[in-house]
């Protein structure tokens, strides 16, 4: 809930993600002082022994991996029987948010962030640590276009001895790999075939197999060869569809070693040396062919097993003098069955009463499981006798509380809360109220945000500054433009108060030398900018990079306006046959160079 505080430290600001297995909130550090992503285990699972050492393995797992492309986890706990992990809070979005925006991406962009995803994948895989669930749902990209790998959520040491649970098909299953599908256990190349997967899907904007379920796809993956990438987009360089063809090769011993193998690769997969480089051929059979020898194996033995019961004949008719051996072995089974029944019905009778001894008679003497009273509303000494009564212990130190509907000096609510159920003897926590402490909202829109933060702050207020997109262009820079709580609604000192400013794209520097005039336009394709060329002779640039623009680098980027960039052009050579000869005035005043 809002306002609540973990472990009496992490207080909860608001729910940013809801998983299988946890749910991820944004939360204060009181202590630190800083944001921070708690990830706490659902309620329904903390009961569950299995899911809660899957949990404590995933805080385990992470907690050893120190990279600036991994989520750095801080602290794991449990709190009230609420198990937790206080993570670094990550402000972007996903890399499947993107793809959905954009479609696909350049391969320069593509690149840069595989680069960083096998980066930091090639530290856990020098821990040998496995991922286990890659996909773009759980790399996060921020906007300085550092890019966080996060959910080692069913990541295992391949030394562990607890497998269990964990070797069961976790992740999503268009990024399965196939032996994961074949129910086989997991490797480090089962990382390198999902982040092949995808490379793929940054490139084309889409996921190479698709079905109406999940089974039909995990066989596509299983079984079908990777459409070609080259044949969607023809300009791809070989060397680039070689790194996705050895990355997603159904058998594993085909695909890279590692993370750090696949990282090295990408190093140097644009280089000139590589320009010609012809398409790869895998050395191992891929598993989609051995699987095909499996299935017929297990057929051929099938048909065996039949053929042998369809030879079975009738039993030949037997002699007057071995149906009367029958007869008499017949009798002497009789008896032994009858001395059969006879022990057996004795050793039941033993196993009844072990169980009851054993089994029932504890169930019967443990302490059973009561609700907590409601004391709301009481006063402490009320509250105390109240759940004493009930059996219950009361922890010495109680909690302080704003309330509007509780008068001061009485219980608010309890911890664990009221009407839930708990075995006797559990302690059992106050909160008690302050009373009304809450702060009354102003109307912050139209204000500077800095002004309204520092007054709120002064408050004892927490603030929280958003961006947001907004459709008219003169809109303040720094200027509130929402507010959440709205005017006139009421905050207890500690809240949280979010002020949304515009979110304001500006210029970057297109001088750095490293943008041509076509990369002006693709960025600023989106922000609907015209952009005009100039060319001009330059000997100290490279032809076709950009060397001027008429809007200075973090301007106000706006809609429907225009832009001009000046770009380099190679100086054309003296056509004069000696050294008195000069060019005409006219081709001298064009030429800027008299």
């Amino acid at each position: 809930m809002k306002g609540q505080k973990i472990s009496d430290r992490y207080q909860i600001i608001k729910a940013i993600g809801e998983g299988g297995m946890a749910n991820v909130y944004l939360a204060y550090d009181t202590i630190l002082d800083r944001d921070v992503a708690v990830k706490v285990l659902r309620g329904d699972l903390a009961n569950d022994e299995k899911f809660v050492r899957r949990f404590q393995r995933e805080a385990l797992s992470a907690s050893s991996l120190t990279h600036p492309n991994i989520v750095e986890v801080y602290d794991v706990g449990e709190d009230h029987g609420q198990y937790y992990i206080v993570m670094e809070y990550v402000e972007g979005r996903h890399l499947k948010d993107l793809i959905k925006k954009r479609g696909k991406l350049t391969l320069s962009e593509v690149i840069d962030i595989m680069l960083q995803i096998t980066d930091g994948m090639s530290v856990a895989h020098d821990s040998y640590i496995i991922h286990r669930d890659i996909k773009p749902q759980n790399i996060m990209i921020l906007e300085n276009g550092l890019v966080k790998i996060m959910d080692f959520g069913i990541a295992m040491a391949m030394n562990s001895t607890q497998l269990t649970q964990t070797n069961s098909v976790m992740g999503s299953v268009h990024y399965l790999p196939p032996e994961q599908a074949n129910g086989k256990g997991s490797t480090l190349q089962s990382d390198i075939y999902s982040m092949g997967i995808v490379m793929y899907e940054l490139l084309t904007g889409k996921l190479p197999y698709k079905g109406d379920n999940a089974v039909e796809i995990a066989l596509k993956h299983l079984k079908e060869p990777l459409p070609s990438i080259r044949d969607e987009l023809p300009n791809i360089p070989q060397s680039v569809e070689n790194i996705i063809i050895k990355a997603t090769a159904k058998n594993p011993k085909n695909r890279y070693a590692d993370a750090r193998e696949m990282h090295n690769d990408l190093l140097t997969c644009l280089d000139e040396s590589r320009a010609n480089e012809e398409k790869i051929k895998l050395p191992y059979k891929e598993f989609s062919e051995e699987t095909k020898k499996t299935v017929k194996k297990e057929n051929t033995e099938e048909k065996k097993e039949n053929s042998k019961e369809k030879k079975k004949k009738e039993k030949p008719v037997e002699s007057s003098d071995e149906v009367l051996a029958k007869q008499i072995t017949k009798n002497d089974l009789k008896k032994q069955n009858k001395l059969l029944i006879i022990l057996a019905s004795i050793f039941t009778l033993l196993v009844v009463a072990i169980t009851t001894f054993v089994v029932l008679i504890p169930a019967l003497t443990v302490n059973k499981e009561i609700l907590v009273p409601d004391v709301s509303g009481y006063t402490v000494d009320d509250a105390i006798k109240t759940l004493q009564d009930a059996g219950f212990t009361v922890a010495s130190e109680q909690q302080k509380i704003a309330s509007e509907e509780i008068e001061l000096g009485k219980v608010v609510k309890t911890s664990p809360l009221a009407n839930t159920k708990r075995t006797k003897g559990t302690e059992v926590t106050l909160w008690v109220s302050e009373g009304d402490t809450k702060i009354t909202l102003e109307n912050y829109i139209g204000s500077n945000y800095l002004e309204v933060k520092g007054k709120l702050e002064a408050l004892d207020v927490q603030v929280i500054v958003e961006k947001r997109t907004v459709e008219d262009e003169n809109a303040g820079e720094n200027i509130v433009i929402d507010q959440s709580p709205k005017e006139g609604e009421k905050v207890a000192k500690g809240d949280y108060v979010t002020l949304y400013i515009p979110d304001v794209d500006k210029y970057p520097d297109f001088t750095n030398g490293t943008y041509t005039y076509e990369d002006v336009v693709e960025y600023l394709k989106k922000y609907n900018v015209t952009v005009n060329k100039v060319e001009q002779e330059d000997s100290t640039h490279t032809p076709g990079i950009v060397i001027n623009q008429s809007r200075e680098k973090g301007s106000r980027i706006v809609s429907g306006t225009s832009i001009t960039v000046t770009v380099a052009k190679k100086p054309e050579s003296s056509s004069g046959e000696g050294e008195g000869d000069v060019a005409d005035e006219e081709t001298c005043e064009e030429s800027g160079l008299c």
